[in-house]
């Protein structure tokens, strides 16, 4: 985990030198969630394993989302999905479905759990960064994470470099983390009107 997390550092580091993740973000709406929901089992099991990231955050807060910080939610973003190579958990384990910190290879899960990881050390809420559930236009199944912002909720993506506003995607959400207790899921109230089929 130190390894990775190291390389994905190094490659931040290199980013910003670049002058990458420096335009700043317009405002974005928040989600609606609505009443609790079922915790995917993949989520389940990965608690098992390291139940300190599932427990009642002791404050909910959203993060104040300054140049400084959007930088930082842009570079992480782009670190991760640089320095993790995308693998299906059966080329990986041969299972269906297993959620892990990611070292040089994971899926969908996997990006957001260490992209998750490294913005909470890098003095993010845990409140405020939330895994969740989407479903693509192709009707697969899919987890970005979500960074609640005091500007409206914003989306991070293995299949995107860009950290988009949740609305500027044509994912339907269904569900995430609870931003008071990590081991919680919500539903969202997902009512916009996408374009059934739509290409990104």
């Amino acid at each position: 985990m130190q390894n990775v997390i190291k390389q994905v550092a190094i490659a931040a580091g290199f980013l910003l030198a670049m002058g990458a993740g420096t335009t700043s973000a317009a405002a974005a709406p928040a989600m609606a969630t609505t009443s609790q929901t079922s915790q995917p089992v993949g989520h389940y099991e990965f608690c098992k394993s390291y139940p300190s990231t599932c427990t009642r955050n002791a404050s909910v807060a959203v993060v104040k989302l300054t140049r400084e910080v959007w930088a930082q939610i842009v570079e992480i973003n782009t670190a991760v999905n640089t320095n993790i190579f995308p693998r299906t958990d059966a080329e990986m384990h041969g299972v269906p479905e297993l959620w892990s910190y990611p070292t040089v290879q994971g899926d969908c899960e996997d990006f957001v759990l260490l992209k998750q990881y490294m913005l909470e050390r890098a003095g993010i809420p845990a409140s405020a960064v939330l895994i969740t559930v989407v479903r693509q236009p192709n009707g697969e199944g899919h987890a970005v994470l979500t960074v609640r912002t005091d500007q409206g909720d914003y989306v991070l993506d293995n299949l995107d470099d860009r950290v988009l506003a949740w609305t500027d995607t044509d994912y339907q959400y269904l569900k995430r983390q609870s931003e008071r207790n990590a081991g919680k899921w919500m539903a969202i109230a997902d009512d916009r009107n996408l374009l059934v089929g739509s290409v990104r």
